[in-house]
């Protein structure tokens, strides 16, 4: 029986740094790193490769929202067989910041945009690959993207080098039938690309969403340990690891990180399956406001805020 071709990526540090602004120690991360290299895991996305001049607030983000090189190669002064990935926001990166590959840390960048930044994602994706990089395009929030700007913009896409392009489910809103209709017209328009999904669990569908799409042949496959992620979080690493089919994964070094580092971050740090984010999942929603409302004393009135969400006329401010 051949080998199933999924590979996981692991965005627990990159995904998971937006809940404590990337407040990770290096060893924490050296112990995940190690855990997630001896259980066979693909990728682990370390951070983000963005440009402190270009972003607010730089200063008191932790060194995984803006990754340097030489700090990597202190961290992981030995790489393992799990490659190193980072993402890039269109807007927020220096180019001039990217040394070859040859010269990095860094296997894989890949490049966040929403539909209407494709042609400059694609600009940076052309610039990293031409420096060594696989690449990946991740098209934000397509649950509110029109199809006819899906289709132009898969027709850039296809001319492109990039190597892989992302189905991302950003407000954990999309069910299987969905899926199977994005992964369908993904495949139709690109069939000279591979693809790969990022799945939020606003509504407890992270898992079975990316089972699924690894069932329609989708190749890589967002994760993070103990699902650790922005509000409601992610697919969590363990359950795919133990999970999918015909794959050599070994779980038990994921449940050691999970004793080790995920339990005592837990106690200090708020993600995962909570009910204000489940709201803003139903109704296809970006989190922020559930987040602003789970930052007050009155984070658990669920009724209240769903109430005020089907009221139009009301805004929410995150604090």
């Amino acid at each position: 029986m051949k080998l199933n071709q999924s590979k996981i990526v692991d965005c627990t540090i990159r995904d998971g740094g937006l809940v404590n602004n990337w407040d990770f120690s290096v060893e924490f991360v050296q112990k995940l790193y190690a855990g997630l290299n001896e259980a066979g895991v693909d990728y682990m996305e370390i951070g983000y490769k963005n440009s402190p001049k270009l972003l607010k607030g730089a200063e008191q983000a932790g060194p995984w929202r803006f990754l340097d090189d030489d700090f990597l190669r202190k961290v992981i002064p030995q790489k393992g067989t799990t490659k190193l990935s980072a993402l890039v926001d269109i807007g927020r990166v220096d180019e001039n910041d990217i040394p070859d590959r040859s010269e990095s840390m860094i296997d894989l960048i890949r490049v966040a945009c929403y539909v209407k930044d494709v042609d400059k994602a694609l600009q940076l994706v052309q610039t990293f690959h031409d420096r060594g990089y696989e690449t990946t395009i991740n098209i934000m929030a397509l649950s509110n993207v029109m199809e006819h700007e899906l289709i132009e913009a898969f027709a850039m896409i296809k001319e492109s080098v990039v190597d892989v392009v992302y189905v991302v489910d950003s407000y954990g809103s999309l069910d299987h039938k969905d899926i199977k209709f994005l992964v369908e017209k993904f495949q139709t328009h690109l069939p000279n690309k591979r693809l790969g999904i990022h799945a939020h669990n606003n509504l407890q569908l992270a898992f079975s969403n990316t089972l699924l799409a690894s069932e329609y042949g989708v190749e890589m496959l967002d994760a993070s340990v103990y699902g650790m992620g922005r509000a409601a979080g992610n697919c969590p690493t363990e359950l795919l690891v133990s999970q999918l089919k015909n794959t050599q994964y070994k779980l038990r070094p994921v449940l050691d990180v999970i004793e080790q580092l995920m339990i005592p971050l837990r106690e200090k740090e708020e993600w995962g399956y909570i009910i204000p984010y489940m709201i803003t999942g139903s109704l296809d929603e970006h989190p922020r406001s559930a987040m602003a409302l789970r930052s007050t004393k009155d984070k658990d009135k669920s009724a209240d805020f769903y109430d005020k969400l089907m009221s139009p006329e009301v805004t929410f401010e995150q604090k």
